[in-house]
């Protein structure tokens, strides 16, 4: 009987960390003016089938990007213009990275990865701001999980089921 029990509370346990799993970021803050690693974790499939293709938009003012080769994946990067050009080691910079793409891969159900850019937070964006990385992972089948929702104003990301992964700009480091 005990050990019936204990099997039931590990089942509702891995059913509500995997109810609860996003795509997330590892690192929650950046600094202004400065190089920032995304780290972006992937803890799961769509609905039980493996991933096979993650896309992430790159916000305005996240610049110079170039993202690190994950094993078994293909990298795709999508160029475009930036809304206005921004400052960059002393130069204007008005256009770069706007999608990261990495396909080709079979992430299954119950593995977990991280896919791995570098960028550098524009000195514009002031600090308090939350710059977020929606991102849509698809799958096999079809299956696709869009983690893509931008809390509205009075809202945070706990208040949506599919949240775009964030960080939040703090001041630069005094030297």
């Amino acid at each position: 009987m005990l050990k019936t029990t204990l099997i039931a509370l590990a089942l509702c346990i891995a059913g509500a960390a995997s109810a609860s799993a996003h795509v997330t970021l590892e690192k929650a803050e950046a600094s202004a003016g400065k190089a920032y690693k995304a780290i972006l974790r992937v803890g799961h499939g769509c609905d039980g089938k493996p991933t096979t293709k993650i896309r992430v938009q790159i916000p305005e003012g996240v610049l110079s990007v170039k993202p690190m080769p994950t094993s078994g994946w293909t990298i795709e990067k999508a160029k475009g213009k930036y809304a206005k050009a921004y400052q960059l080691y002393g130069k204007p910079l008005a256009e770069g990275v706007t999608e990261l793409v990495w396909s080709g891969g079979n992430l299954a159900d119950d593995e977990y990865d991280e896919f791995v850019f570098r960028g550098v937070v524009a000195s514009e964006i002031a600090a308090g701001t939350k710059v977020y990385l929606p991102v849509v992972q698809e799958c096999t089948d079809g299956a696709v999980e869009r983690w893509i929702d931008i809390p509205a104003a009075g809202k945070t990301s706990d208040d949506y089921e599919t949240p775009a992964p964030f960080f939040e700009v703090v001041a630069p480091p005094r030297s």
